[in-house]
């Protein structure tokens, strides 16, 4: 549970990094005039690649940590105990008799070498 919420904060700063950048180079320097006053040109692209890379791994780390515990499903089932649950149903369960129809029709059945015309 901590860990989904975790992935989906770091999506959302994700997608936030990614949006600041500009894919013609000018990024932050152009949204925000005083950050490059501050930091610099050069500073403020490097900071925001470095943190997209970092966001990203921390993603795919987060991902790789958290799939173990999602392929089970939260149920502590084995496999073997699900298919002797379901011999045991089968087991119980009525047998429909297979002379009639399951519809109640009493209607004789053509045999299937004999198709009408």
């Amino acid at each position: 549970m901590i860990l989904s919420i975790l992935i989906i904060i770091v999506c959302a700063l994700l997608v936030l990094v990614v949006l600041v950048q500009n894919s013609k180079g000018g990024g932050i320097q152009s949204q925000f005039g005083a950050a490059t006053q501050i930091m610099g040109v050069k500073r403020g692209t490097e900071f925001i690649e470095k943190a997209t890379w970092g966001l990203v791994i921390v993603l795919i780390a987060f991902c790789v940590f958290g799939a173990p515990k999602s392929s089970t499903g939260g149920a502590s089932t084995s496999s073997s105990e699900i298919t002797t649950k379901i011999k045991e149903k089968t087991a119980n369960a009525p047998s429909i008799p297979t002379s009639q129809p399951a519809g109640g029709n009493n209607q004789p059945q053509m045999p299937t070498n004999q198709m009408p015309k």
